[in-house]
């Protein structure tokens, strides 16, 4: 049987992405899933209203704060934030049942949540960073789906999250989605290759 590039080992590897929004971190890992079928991407539960296009079970699983923190009493979630009035959390229970089968799961977070994990677990913690706030200020308008004030509001907390940069294993700077790409997937590959993860 030919060896795959990976996703050649029974367990799965957790990787962990963060980035401010209107990085590009989205449209980078849909690329990296829609290439390799044993990559997959977290879907987060989440109390916001969804954007258009948005869709329940493929963005998001988009809940009531109510039902929200009745997951937080029964300690479902691996990690969960509250990020601009709104929950976001990762389900334990799906994260381990697809990397149990092989996949290699990629959780898409912001970096309250990925440094609430860096001391529970074993994961590669990636970093995508901007070229500048400016150029993200551009991305943001650009993409037309948040307004003046939140777009400011996340601007501020873009300055913060890449100060948390420095806690990762990997940083990429999307200044061109190919070449982004292209790091991103050169990183999973030699993550599951490592020595410590192949099968003996």
């Amino acid at each position: 049987m030919k060896e795959k590039l990976f996703g050649n080992s029974k367990e799965g590897t957790l990787f962990i992405i963060s980035a401010p929004a209107g990085t590009g971190k989205t449209t980078l890992v849909k690329k990296l899933a829609g290439e390799f079928p044993y990559v997959t991407q977290s879907i987060s539960f989440t109390t916001r209203a969804p954007r258009p296009k948005e869709r329940h079970g493929v963005d998001y699983f988009f809940v009531s704060r109510e039902e929200f923190e009745k997951q937080i009493e029964d300690k479902a979630f691996l990690e969960h934030v509250e990020l601009y009035g709104d929950y976001y959390g990762t389900s334990i229970k799906w994260v381990e049942e697809e990397l149990s089968s092989g996949k290699h799961v990629i959780l898409v977070i912001d970096t309250q949540g990925a440094l609430q994990l860096k001391e529970k677990l074993e994961a590669v913690f990636i970093f995508l960073i901007p070229p500048s706030i400016e150029e993200l200020k551009r991305r943001l308008i650009e993409r037309n789906t948040e307004n003046e004030t939140i777009i400011k509001e996340r601007l501020k907390w873009a300055e913060r999250e890449i100060a948390c940069a420095r806690f990762y294993d990997y940083k990429i700077i999307n200044a061109d989605l190919d070449t982004a790409y292209r790091v991103l997937q050169s990183i999973l590959i030699a993550e599951a290759h490592r020595a410590d993860i192949l099968p003996s």
